[in-house]
């Protein structure tokens, strides 16, 4: 009896376990939504880039949002997460000529620092046509 009542016991702590403990298959994503109707933006060209010696970008990877406004899986499959100094390039500029719509941003670059604290960064997007939001995720 005592063996099953540890057994039981050691089954629901292992279902406490916080969501966020498993390591996610890709350590960086991104999500826009358009702020004007409130829904996904799909089709949003997104690029990632990494600080290379000299300051100069050394892009990772170019990619575009998927119908819910989302890519999973950012950061180059297969490569382990590098500290530093990185650089996601919204073309948002494209995506608003693309559905008849100007932009006051053509662009929207956000620089920020992967120092390998946590296991995953997610970098949101909130976009209209004159002006944005953007801040760390999870």
């Amino acid at each position: 009896m005592k063996a099953m009542s540890f057994v039981i016991a050691t089954a629901g702590l292992l279902s406490l376990a916080p969501a966020h403990a498993a390591k996610p298959a890709n350590p960086v994503s991104v999500h826009v939504l358009n702020m004007q109707d409130g829904l996904p933006a799909p089709g949003v060209e997104v690029i990632l880039e990494r600080m290379g010696s000299g300051g100069k970008w050394d892009k990772l990877a170019d990619m575009h949002t998927n119908a819910q406004g989302r890519i999973n899986a950012l950061y180059p499959a297969g490569q382990p997460l590098q500290q530093g100094t990185y650089r996601v390039i919204f073309e948002t500029g494209h995506w608003y000529q693309a559905h008849g719509k100007q932009s006051f941003f053509p662009q929207i670059p956000v620089v920020f620092a992967i120092d390998g604290s946590l296991p995953h960064y997610h970098v949101p997007l909130l976009l209209s046509p004159y002006g944005y939001s953007v801040y760390r995720g999870n």
